[in-house]
This record gives structure tokens, sequence and C-alpha cells, in this order.
């Protein structure tokens, strides 16, 4: 009895033991850290889980783009080795998140996911891939949208934000119904990289309201459309 006891004790310390070995690690980190790590980890995947627009737009160097909103999303990542570190990073995290979990469920074991996507990535000044001609509105065009009689609210905002999207509607009800006390300025921060990196915009969506072109009030993340109304009207 004693033996088979002991036997029975082995057997779970070996199973608890193999079963921690055998856990996925998904770690986030910040996008200096995250660079850090890419550098010195020769076995690391790199996988950039934004649209295929967003991705040609600028990339991180020898990144696999792997779009997480895609159909074949899993099919495509089975091309990836999954004894190896995977680093994923999208335009502001949520994406790479749940890219993360997935890769995961899947059999990844060890994933890190870019804090903050793209945009903390190039606010922080790290290199990547760029298209060899660059738009988006220089800061001099930027100041002469401030250049206004009434107050300037501008949104910085992208098409793959989910709150950006929910605030659209009531910005363009307060654009037209307000028309006399504010003029709403609409930005897509993907088209505009440069401009957001100068402005410190590295998250969405954001608003600024301007008044004699100096910030009065902004906001990062959703806000409801009475609370805007309200900062416009003070």
């Amino acid at each position: 009895m004693y033996k088979k006891l002991i036997a029975l004790l082995l057997a779970l310390v070996v199973t608890e033991g193999m079963k921690a070995q055998n856990k996925a690690e998904q770690k986030s980190l910040p996008a200096k850290e995250f660079y850090k790590k890419i550098e010195t980890n020769k076995e690391a995947q790199l996988v950039d889980v934004r649209t295929p627009d967003e991705f040609l737009n600028g990339h991180l160097i020898n990144a696999k783009n792997i779009d997480w909103k895609a159909d074949d999303f899993e099919e495509k990542s089975k091309a990836l080795d999954k004894s190896k570190p995977v680093f994923v990073y999208c335009m502001s995290g949520p994406r790479s998140t749940a890219a993360g979990k997935k890769l995961q469920e899947i059999g990844f074991k060890n994933v890190y996911i870019m804090e903050g996507g793209m945009m903390k990535w190039r606010n922080a000044g790290l290199p990547e891939i760029k298209k060899s001609t660059t738009a988006g509105m220089s800061l001099a065009q930027y100041n002469e949208l401030l250049k206004s009689e009434t107050l300037v609210l501008v949104d910085f905002y992208a098409e793959w934000c989910a709150p950006c999207r929910k605030m659209e509607p009531y910005l363009k009800r307060i654009a037209s119904e307000m028309s006399d006390k504010v003029k709403v300025v609409r930005i897509n921060a993907d088209e505009n990289t440069e401009l957001c990196k100068v402005l410190n915009v590295s998250a969405l969506p954001v608003l600024k309201l301007y008044k004699n072109k100096n910030v009065i009030w902004e906001n990062l993340g959703f806000v409801e459309e009475s609370e805007v109304r309200k900062q416009i009207l003070q």
C-alpha cells in the first residue's frame, strides 16, 4: 500500500511537471523591449497581424504579414515553427493580443506581444520599412487647419479602430448641428504616421479641442457624445 502511494505521488509530480513544461507562455512587452528581444533572438518569428494595406504602409524589418481578420489566419500560421518564439504586433494592441491567444490555442509555446503596436513603435522612433513615397499631412498644414474663428475639434482615427467607428456618427452630427461653434477635422492616423509621431498620438481614438490654436481639452479612448458637446459649449 505504501509503495503504491509513493508511485502515485511520483506519477503526479511527473504529470504536473510535464504540464508546466508544455504550458504556453504569452508575454507583453513595451516597444523598446520588443525590439531588443527580436534583435537578440536568432529564432524569432515576427508576425504583423494587420491588413495588407496597413502592412504596405510601413512594417517591421523581416515581418511576415498574416492578417488576423482574414479567414485564412490559422491556415497561414501553420507555416510558422511552433517550437520557436513568435513575436506579434498590430497597430495599437488589441488584434495582436487576440491573435496571440489563438496561436497559443493551436500549439505555439512562446508568444510575445508588442504593447501599443506600431503606434508606440513609431512614437519611440524605432526602425521600420516604409513606402518609398510618404504621404500625409505636414505639421505646417495641420497648423493651418487650426486657424479658425470657431473652436476646432480634431479627431485622430483609423478604419480598424472599433471605438473610432462608434464615435464617427456622432462626430458627424456635431459637425453638422454645431457648425457655428466648432469645426470638426478627422485625420486618418494610418495615412499620417509622421504627424501622429510629432503630435505624440500613440493610441486611438484621440480628440483634441483647440481654441486660438491652443489645446483646451483632449481625450484618449472612447468618449460619449454628451461629454464632447459639453466641452464644446463650456
